[in-house]
């Protein structure tokens, strides 16, 4: 049986932390940035910690 391999997708959206969480980079960052606050576009440019539910799938793509 041949080899699974790692979803291309998942490898460049998610990073696995020291102690397994998932984190992930905010969504609102690419345009219209000028209409934001700057308070609004610090928060966005954190990385965040995905939730629960969706970190069983997401680690299912990142397992090669």
């Amino acid at each position: 049986m041949p080899k699974q391999k790692t979803h291309s997708g998942a490898k460049k959206r998610f990073k696995v932390t020291g102690s397994g969480k998932i984190r992930k980079q905010q969504s609102g960052m690419r345009h219209n940035l000028e209409v934001k606050s700057s308070v609004q576009t610090r928060r966005l440019n954190r990385d965040k910690v995905v939730a629960p539910a969706d970190a069983k799938n997401i680690k299912r793509l990142l397992s090669s």
